[in-house]
């Protein structure tokens, strides 16, 4: 009875462990104003200032590269003639240095010599104050089309502008590369943008307000479903959500951002930006609101139901609702409040709508990142993240942690040597051992599989 219960409580201790190490990526939660949390399984890459010397991006894994002011940066993917792909770049500047208007990325996809297949920019614009910021190139089949068809290998080129005044430290990156699923066969799909689409304003939600915290980066948006969600941001940081939205529906958005409990009614123009981005990481749209120590709000531009045509319209933020899958929110607050403000967080609301109901796929088989599950929108009725999502089981969840095979294994041995010694200790062999617990050639202890 007492082996047993010796059994028990180092069993007890190891999932203790267990559990202690799986809430470390939640930890980035707490992380201060500024601080950015990259997804934990990204893979260090250099950028390479001569495209023969790129590194190759694989499909699905996220990198984290650096990029200094004025640098021109290449990577490497590897296209089918069949997919339409896409590779986008976070930029993510430190919070201790200005930015100015112009500063950003434009990122490019291109043919090895050099013929551009598409590009995108990102900048701070009027908001003015250091954030994440993120764009993507992406490369389209199309019937006809004389450039970027091929399969084979494509450059990447990330490039930095930044003005003399501004900051000079370098900027870390992120990077993604995906591809779109293929059309169903035979489907007949539409070549041109919609002439028309619902652009009324969505009424305000009276709904019960809730609460829900957002993560620190997109590897870490936290889910949200229709409704009134309420956070509190700080000067200087970025909170990131997600919420899911398919197939002809219509995303709407607002912020209000809470009054001062203080006596300061100092004026700041651009003080919060509310930014919407696609599965793809693509920017979709953005509004700021400026603030004087009022309540104050601000919403997103009525934007069309997700649709495939979409991606034919001449309109860049109708062009970006080209698919279904999660849409990412976030939630960015100048660091400038804080010379009037004080450091404390402020709260504010995010008022979240998806409407219409879900239409079918046009792809063939699962659409990955490009739709939308029963089991996404139940991730959003409970508010988990990505990786809160994927954890299934007890190996998920050590995975999760960032716990390596190496890590398990002496986890394991510590188990094993542990029990061996309370065993020893009563009598009783360890598995492994043989009863006099000699170690004798032939006899090994348990090996990691």
């Amino acid at each position: 009875m007492k082996r047993q219960r010796n059994r028990s409580r180092v069993a007890a201790a190891v999932l203790a462990a267990m559990c202690a190490a799986a809430v470390l990526p939640g930890q980035a939660h707490a992380a201060g104003p500024g601080v950015y949390a990259f997804d934990p399984d990204a893979k260090n890459v250099q950028g390479a200032v001569a495209n023969v010397e790129a590194s190759v991006l694989d499909e699905g894994v996220p990198y984290r590269s650096t990029i200094r002011p004025g640098e021109k940066l290449y990577y490497r993917v590897t296209l089918d003639d069949v997919s339409t792909a896409y590779v986008s770049a976070v930029a993510v500047p430190g919070d201790s240095g200005e930015v100015a208007y112009g500063d950003g990325i434009t990122v490019s996809l291109r043919e090895t010599d050099d013929t551009r297949c598409g590009s995108d920019r990102a900048a701070f614009g009027s908001g003015g104050y250091a954030r994440p910021i993120a764009a993507y190139a992406y490369r389209t089949v199309e019937e006809g089309a004389g450039t970027c068809q091929e399969s084979g290998q494509y450059d990447v080129l990330v490039e930095r502008e930044s003005e003399e005044t501004s900051n000079s430290d370098a900027w870390d990156l992120e990077l993604r590369f995906l591809q779109e699923p293929r059309l169903k066969s035979g489907s007949a799909m539409p070549t041109d943008g919609p002439e028309s689409w619902p652009s009324a304003s969505a009424r305000p939600l009276t709904g019960k307000q809730r609460k829900r915290s957002g993560g620190a980066g997109y590897s870490e948006a936290t889910s949200l479903e229709n409704g009134r969600w309420q956070d509190t941001v700080a000067p200087g940081q970025t909170r990131f959500y997600r919420v899911p939205v398919d197939w002809g529906q219509q995303i709407h958005a607002t912020a209000g951002l809470s009054n001062s409990t203080g006596a300061t009614a100092e004026f700041v123009g651009n003080a919060l930006t509310l930014t919407l981005g696609n599965p793809a990481l693509g920017h979709v749209s953005d509004a700021t609101l400026s603030y004087s120590g009022r309540p104050a709000s601000a919403s997103l531009k009525p934007l069309p139901p997700v649709a495939y045509r979409n991606r034919f319209a001449p309109s860049a933020q109708v062009n970006a609702m080209r698919f279904a899958g999660w849409y990412y929110l976030s939630v960015s607050l100048s660091p400038k409040l804080k010379e009037s403000y004080g450091s404390e967080p402020i709260p504010f609301e995010l008022s979240v709508q998806v409407k219409n109901r879900a239409e079918s796929s046009p792809y063939e088989g699962d659409a990955g990142a490009f739709g939308v599950t029963d089991q996404d929108r139940e991730v959003a009725r409970k508010g988990k993240n990505a990786r809160e999502a994927a954890r299934s089981g007890p190996m998920t969840v050590v995975a999760a942690a960032g716990i390596g095979t190496g890590s398990v294994l002496l986890l394991g041995l510590g188990v094993w040597t542990l029990l061996a010694r309370r065993r020893a200790a009563a009598g009783t062999p360890a598995a492994g051992y043989p009863a006099d617990g000699v170690h004798r050639p032939g006899h090994q202890p348990p090996q990691g599989r």
